[in-house]
């Protein structure tokens, strides 16, 4: 709170992780990296996830066993991590829900650290909303879109940078509590994202289609969340 009793909006950190695979039950981060743009300050460090990286992760992010072997494990760098993370804040980072969020939870259960109780808001979800006209929504794609420098895509830091740029470019002066209230409200999908129906009205996608690709769990994934609930809206689930 202020001297007039307004609560303070909350401080935006952009955070990324590189790991070692996709599986947050499985796998461990190796790369976390965050900017507060408030207090302009950065956090990254190397972790040592106590387990090979295999080679097609490597492959990813450039990041190796002999880069990770003398760095500290998650159980120190998630307690430092907190503490930059201090206050109310919102932590976006980008396919944040079906990514870094669960990987973020995972280590800190491993590690025995209580997580804190920030907020988080997912910039690939922004972004479908913010720019449908938009084929793709990866971060590389909407940094050429905005006319971005190329950076070091996949190691956390870079992609922490980036995102921020793309980001504020996509808010406008909305408030990090506008957009979480916004992200909130159920969003209309109107034409099919994906696949063979691309860019058809969802009513005019084959039922068939749309029972294999439920029955198939592509609409259980998280990012295929709000295309499942127009689905729904329309009967045809």
């Amino acid at each position: 709170m202020n001297r007039k009793g307004k609560k303070m909006a909350k401080r935006a950190i952009y955070y990324d992780t590189e790991t070692t695979g996709v599986k947050s039950d499985s796998d461990k981060i190796i790369e976390l990296a965050a900017y507060d743009a408030v207090k302009d300050t950065s956090f990254v460090s190397l972790i040592n996830p106590e387990m090979p990286i295999p080679p097609e992760a490597t492959k990813v992010h450039n990041i190796t066993d002999d880069m990770v072997n003398d760095a500290p494990t998650f159980k120190e760098v998630g307690q430092k991590f907190s503490e930059f993370c201090e206050g109310d804040v919102v932590l976006i980072a980008h396919n944040n829900d079906a990514f870094d969020k669960p990987f973020l939870e995972t280590e800190y259960a491993r590690a025995g650290l209580q997580i804190p109780s920030w907020s988080y808001i997912d910039s690939l979800k922004w972004a479908r909303r913010y720019r449908p006209d938009l084929p793709r929504h990866s971060l590389q794609h909407l940094r050429e879109v905005f006319g971005f420098a190329a950076n070091n895509a996949h190691r956390a830091l870079d992609d922490v940078i980036i995102l921020k740029q793309v980001f504020e470019m996509m808010i406008d002066d909305l408030s990090m509590e506008s957009i979480i209230t916004l992200l909130n409200q159920p969003s209309v999908v109107r034409h099919m994202p994906f696949g063979k129906h691309k860019g058809q009205l969802l009513q005019d996608v084959p039922k068939s289609y749309i029972r294999w690709l439920n029955e198939n769990g592509a609409l259980d994934k998280a990012e295929n969340e709000e295309l499942k609930q127009s689905f729904e809206k329309l009967g045809v689930l």
